[in-house]
């Protein structure tokens, strides 16, 4: 951390040095720490900044062997508000559920300990909960950082991400990719109680997943309230859960036991590498693609995996058939949007887009 760092950690220190936790406090802040110590304290230096007060931050450091421990000891020196749970090393999910376990707060806001937040993120992200109590949940916009080396497919993902607006963009866009960044999730109590599964894929994906399949609502507040930062050794880069192969078995698992339901088939309009691995892994639950659409007409009449490809003309003749969009691109992506809906098919009740 540079000398400019130490001076804002030190001033902010001094700022709150007399805050104490409240015995209920609104907001708890959860923050999983392992060997962060490059990191921690600026992070919840981002916290300690809030405008909003009235939080707890409960940092579950787990088994790290660096000095990430000491640095949050000292933070707590000077801020009571903020709280140490110390556990050996069993990794994140085993860490975020002990650390739920020591959230005090009816709303509990994720946050990993080498992100920064806005000093107007907790009190937005609670008045848009208070404002709607039909949300679960609700994300709100990110700016990945460092810029410098961002890849193409890392800015096209935060533009995407950070096109959510509303609970119906999370709930629509759900079985693309992820719609909202786990570290910018609060959430109510009924929803933190569904917990974190650890099924050898995303962990936060699947409590998304788990939690719109449950009937829950989660919405966004469309403000970049989170510095979100991408590391080549974070988990999400490093763990196998979190390969290409296993977000399509965690979209499988929730479409086969959601909208896919009660029927071993389905259409299947897409048939690039994203259609290939999503039909194979809701091939692992016994659900095979009746029909594949497709564009292109040298495919047309062909057969794959013993279904027949057809033109798009042909959807209206099947008759009543769930439809999986898994086209990877967002341009061809809204085209096909824009034709199915032409064409009398409503999304998430006939037709879901599953990239």
């Amino acid at each position: 951390m540079g000398e400019r760092a130490n001076r804002s950690f030190r001033h902010t220190a001094r700022g709150v040095r007399r805050s104490l936790p409240s015995a209920e406090p609104r907001v708890s802040v959860l923050v999983p720490a392992w060997n962060a110590g490059a990191t921690v304290r600026v992070c919840l230096e981002s916290v300690r900044r809030q405008v909003f007060t009235d939080w707890e931050c409960v940092v579950v450091d787990d088994g790290s062997s660096d000095k990430t421990a000491t640095l949050v000891r000292e933070v707590m020196s000077h801020d009571a508000r903020v709280r140490l749970i110390s556990r050996p090393h069993h990794g994140l999910v085993p860490a975020l559920n002990e650390g739920l376990g020591h959230c005090r707060a009816p709303l509990i806001a994720r946050m990993d300990a080498d992100d920064v937040m806005h000093r107007l993120r907790l009190g937005a992200q609670m008045a848009a909960l208070d404002h709607d109590p039909r949300l679960a949940a609700v994300g709100c916009h990110a700016r990945i950082f460092p810029r410098t080396t961002m890849s193409p497919r890392l800015r096209e993902y935060e533009a995407w991400l950070n096109s959510m607006q509303s609970a119906d963009d999370v709930t629509r866009e759900a079985f693309v990719e992820c719609p909202v960044a786990h570290p910018t999730l609060m959430m109510r109590r009924d929803m933190a109680r569904l917990g974190y599964v650890d099924q050898q894929w995303p962990e936060d994906y699947d409590l998304i997943l788990r939690a719109l399949a449950s009937g829950l609502h989660i919405g966004m507040v469309p403000r970049r309230l989170l510095a979100w930062r991408a590391r080549a050794d974070s988990w999400s880069r490093t763990s196998a859960a979190y390969d290409v192969e296993r977000f399509a078995a965690c979209k499988a698992h929730y479409l086969a036991h959601g909208f896919l339901a009660g029927t071993e088939s389905f259409v299947l309009w897409g048939y690039g590498a994203t259609g290939r691995m999503l039909r194979k892994a809701l091939a692992s639950h016994g659900k095979t693609p009746s029909h594949i659409v497709e564009v292109k007409r040298s495919r047309v009449g062909q057969r794959i995996h013993g279904a027949p490809v057809i033109p798009v003309a042909a959807l209206a003749a099947l008759g009543d058939h769930r439809i999986v969009v898994s086209v990877a691109r967002l341009g061809p992506r809204s085209e096909i949007r824009n034709a199915l809906a032409s064409m009398g098919f409503v999304e998430g009740q006939d037709f879901v887009c599953a990239a």
